[in-house]
């Protein structure tokens, strides 16, 4: 912990000339932020779906960090000395404050309780942001498993004449399809069977083959509770030291605006492999 502690120390007397007292408040933003490139990588592989265990390893890794933090800004003395860090305040607040701490020195809107309420404010922003990406995600997902899932319709193969990759009706046969019995990759014409999915009733409206109706009504109610555990920061923030607080509410507007910028890039990288596809389309 006296390593943690020196370097926050460090990072805070360099920033001391220009932050004074707040500077070490700015160290644990800073410090946070170097924590998170480092982890850039993982965060990065855990986007692209790489492996389970990579969307994990972030935040188990900054377990031990956040439990570091709390206990720098807890503790009297650290290792049989006073903690210096104890000393050092963001504006009015001491970084070793908890809410109720500063409810007692002057209220909701006493110096120390506005703080708290600007980080509360910065954290609710961070977790309504959060949140409506999540619900225009789980949305999306739900939307993707309804139409690209795999509505079937009945073409893949045409009932009673069967056009299936590339079979012609009155007795071609072209890619093991068989026009007038239309069979092409399971698929019949007149009862037609696409990739496992079955042609549904009248006008062959069309079963879903990656998600069911009712999969996706559960996925829209899960992705629109979900996005709200986001606002359970705020209890955190209220239960632990400032310094603390400090930590969690630049970790989650880190990961908010890493996932933004992910995913802005590949849906830049997926426009552009589009706009290729279509130029050697046409020149064709």
């Amino acid at each position: 912990m006296s390593v943690f502690i020196d370097l926050v120390a460090l990072l805070g007397r360099l920033l001391e000339p220009v932050l004074d007292e707040s500077a070490t408040a700015a160290a644990i933003v800073l410090f946070t932020v170097l924590v998170r490139l480092a982890l850039h990588p993982l965060s990065r592989a855990a986007f692209r779906g790489a492996t389970p265990v990579a969307g994990i390893l972030p935040v188990l890794l900054q377990l031990p960090v956040f439990f570091l933090m709390y206990r720098a800004f807890s503790s009297a003395e650290i290792g049989g000395a006073a903690n210096e860090l104890l000393g050092h305040r963001l504006f009015a607040a001491p970084l070793g404050d908890r809410w109720g701490e500063a409810l007692g020195e002057g209220g909701l809107f006493g110096e120390r309780g506005l703080v708290f309420l600007g980080l509360f404010a910065v954290v609710a922003v961070v977790a309504a942001w959060s949140a409506a990406r999540g619900r225009k995600a789980a949305a999306l997902m739900a939307a993707a498993g309804g139409a690209g899932g795999g509505i079937a319709k009945p073409g893949g193969a045409k009932a009673g004449g069967a056009k299936a990759a590339g079979a012609k009706p009155g007795g071609a046969k072209a890619a093991g399809i068989v026009a007038g019995g239309a069979k092409a990759a399971g698929a019949k014409a007149g009862g037609p069977k696409a990739a496992g999915a079955k042609r549904s009733g009248a006008g062959g409206g069309g079963a879903v083959a990656g998600l069911t109706a009712e999969q996706q009504e559960l996925m829209r109610k899960v992705g629109g509770v979900l996005p709200l555990l986001s606002f359970g920061t705020l209890i955190t923030a209220a239960l632990v030291p400032l310094a603390a607080g400090l930590y969690l509410v630049t970790t989650t507007a880190w990961s908010v605006a890493e996932r933004a910028w992910l995913q802005y890039r590949k849906d830049r990288a997926e426009r552009a492999e589009g706009a290729v596809s279509g130029a050697e389309r046409s020149a064709m």
